[in-house]
């Protein structure tokens, strides 16, 4: 699956030329937390975060007085407070790539360009998780969910998932990644539906696997 699927694509965006209370009012009132920047044919030039209004405030023990702070954030514009340094992905890239992409730097976003530089959305942590919930099936109501392990060996977790179909269960989501630290075994999370979830795992049991239930939603 891609960026495309999960971006927001109508993105809150300023020039460069905009006040400083403009960005403020803009990430108060519509609750987000990263502008990003562009010019007039869209290209992106920067992206402002919470954490750079928040930068960019006098600090609360500050000396001057209401008009002299008020003076002074009406000469800060988005081109002052914006990075320029943006890290940025297409429509297309991978869903996993883009969280490849925001971990190692604690990014709390991507712009989403086109092969031009033109903003056609972003995408946030926030997206991500949403993502992740739903490829886990953690929405779905009443799914049975039990952990196995398997031997790291072809055709095992095949078995396992017809196992759970022969005893009634119908799959909603698997989980099972291969890591370096397996050491011959993997786990694989399951969550399935049916009419009695207690039959099935016991039906799984009875087949040989060790297993845990560790949540009925």
């Amino acid at each position: 699956m891609f960026v495309e699927n999960i971006m927001t694509r109508e993105v809150l965006h300023v020039g460069p030329e905009a006040s400083f209370s403009q960005v403020s009012e803009i990430m108060r009132l519509k609750k987000v937390r990263h502008v990003p920047v562009i010019d007039q044919d869209r290209k992106v030039l920067g992206i402002i975060s919470h954490r750079d209004v928040q930068r960019a405030q006098p600090s609360m023990i500050t000396t001057l007085d209401v008009g002299e702070v008020k003076y002074l954030l009406s000469k800060i514009t988005a081109a002052d407070i914006m990075h320029k340094s943006v890290v940025s992905c297409s429509p297309r890239t991978q869903i996993e790539e883009a969280a490849r992409m925001m971990r190692p730097k604690k990014l709390g976003c991507l712009v989403v360009v086109d092969d031009a530089g033109r903003l056609v959305g972003i995408v946030t942590s926030v997206d991500l998780l949403d993502f992740f919930l739903d490829i886990t099936g953690c929405w779905v109501e009443g799914a049975t969910r039990i952990t196995v392990k398997l031997q790291d060996r072809a055709g095992q977790l095949a078995a396992l998932l017809a196992s759970v179909n022969a005893q009634g269960g119908y799959i909603v989501s698997v989980v099972s990644p291969r890591t370096p630290q397996s050491e011959g075994l993997r786990t694989a999370t399951i969550r399935f539906e049916a009419k009695d979830a207690g039959a099935v795992v016991q039906g799984l049991r009875e087949a040989g696997y060790e297993l845990s239930v560790d949540q009925t939603a």
